[in-house]
């Protein structure tokens, strides 16, 4: 089969969001099932735990819940702060760490330790004190416990530039290896004409039903359709694009389909509120300029993370040097072609790693410095035809290095640095001797 397959999700919510939602709420929910299971099945079964009085069961479960109650109370206060911490680098930054995914886990887990110790101190009498269950609750506590520390550790990481731009790149470079993986066919060059494999003709524009960005283009389920009713689809939106209803978004040749083929083709166009890292990789770089640009700012001035984000944009332009990029087209299972999709082409991903960088930067040390190491490296790496698309940027650069202020820091700035400063000089002195 000669299908590319995207390795992305049909519909539903964000990866992240909702397997952590619903361990949060089984967490939750499975306390107070387990707080009122467990003292019946002690009653009828005798099992040992922890020697406890009545007074000194109820005594140790009140003290649980109330100081896991007011502990996640500071825990989502430190959330909070984390979040406008990440808010002042980017607003869009929040939807894509997973920490404040993760984050409904820890909730999850603190309000199920609270229920629980709850629901077990409702069921000690003078005559029954279900020990093992209040023995369980120590537990709890101390595995509620590891959770928030380990979350603690964590915060130090998100709340930082770099934290940040390690976050990005690793979300990042997973939806690389699922969304633009090398594909097991020829794509199309980019604004090449599609064409029905039975030169018939005729065709039918598919609107959008709804406004929207729109987040996942289904090919598999896009090139089914296709293939069933012998057509080719056009797909006139790209991921990542805002579309607004009755835009055009698909086009069929031959048309028209039926109108449960136009619902099924349109199902297939999933549009949402924001644009996703996870299947919009584009995305991801453009949220590493972002960091980078705002690290140059005059108002922030901190080079060192604008030069961190570098660090990870040459990582990913290292990964898409030798992949085909630009609109593709898919085949079906008798390799006729059934979708093309626009996706954005080694140019298009240059100018939105450099443009803006170059211009931001063209007054920092720093940056002139690693982005020629960057130029350098991904020049040795791409084909020439790619490498020579570098050539404007590194351009930009000598101008800017031009005008520089001294004559010492126009030369420094020619100079590559994979650290932008304070990386090994070829042109320094040998040490004496040598």
């Amino acid at each position: 089969m000669r299908t590319t397959r995207p390795g992305v999700r049909r519909r539903g919510t964000p990866r992240a969001v909702w397997p952590h939602r619903g361990l949060a709420v089984a967490l939750a929910g499975g306390g107070a099932l387990l707080g009122w299971w467990l003292p019946r099945v002690e009653r009828s079964h005798h099992l040992g735990g922890l020697s406890y009085d009545p007074a000194a069961a109820q005594a140790t479960l009140g003290a649980i819940a109330a100081g896991v109650i007011t502990l996640t109370g500071f825990v989502l206060t430190a959330v909070t702060l984390v979040v406008q911490s990440v808010q002042n680098m980017s607003p869009r930054l929040v939807g894509v760490l997973g920490y404040f995914e993760r984050s409904l886990v820890l909730f999850g887990a603190l309000t199920g330790t609270a229920v629980y110790s709850l629901v077990v101190l409702a069921q000690i009498s003078d005559r029954s004190v279900p020990r093992l269950s209040v023995t369980l609750a120590i537990v709890f506590v101390l595995v509620s416990t590891g959770v928030i520390l380990r979350s603690l550790a964590g915060l130090r990481e998100v709340v930082t530039g770099g934290g940040l731009v390690r976050a990005v790149a690793l979300r990042l470079n997973a939806a690389l290896d699922q969304a633009w993986r090398e594909p097991d066919q020829r794509g199309r060059t980019p604004g090449a004409p599609s064409a029905h494999p039975t030169g018939r003709t005729g065709r039918t524009e598919i609107a959008a039903t709804r406004h929207g960005t729109v987040q996942h283009i289904d090919g598999p389920a896009l090139v089914a359709i296709a293939a069933r009713l012998d057509v080719h689809v056009d797909c006139l939106v790209a991921v990542g694009g805002f579309v607004e209803p009755g835009a055009p978004i698909l086009r069929v040749t031959p048309g028209p389909p039926s109108g449960a083929d136009v619902r099924r083709l349109t199902r297939a166009v999933r549009l949402g509120p924001s644009r996703s890292v996870d299947e919009d990789p584009a995305y991801g770089l453009r949220l590493l300029v972002d960091i980078a640009v705002r690290a140059l700012s005059p108002a922030v001035n901190d080079p060192t993370t604008a030069v961190q984000a570098i660090d990870q944009i040459e990582s990913v332009l290292l990964r898409l040097a030798t992949r085909p990029l630009g609109t593709t087209t898919l085949h079906d299972h008798a390799g006729d072609p059934r979708l093309t999709v626009a996706r954005p082409g080694w140019d298009s991903l240059v100018g939105l790693a450099f443009a803006e960088i170059v211009l931001y930067g063209r007054g920092d040390l720093q940056t002139h410095r690693r982005m020629r190491a960057l130029f350098d490296t991904l020049s040795r790496a791409c084909p020439p035809s790619r490498a020579a698309s570098l050539t404007p940027y590194r351009a930009v650069l000598d101008r800017a290095a031009q005008a520089l202020p001294h004559p010492t820091l126009s030369a420094a700035a020619t100079v590559p640095d994979p650290q932008g400063l304070g990386g090994p000089d070829p042109h320094d002195d040998p040490p004496p001797g040598d």
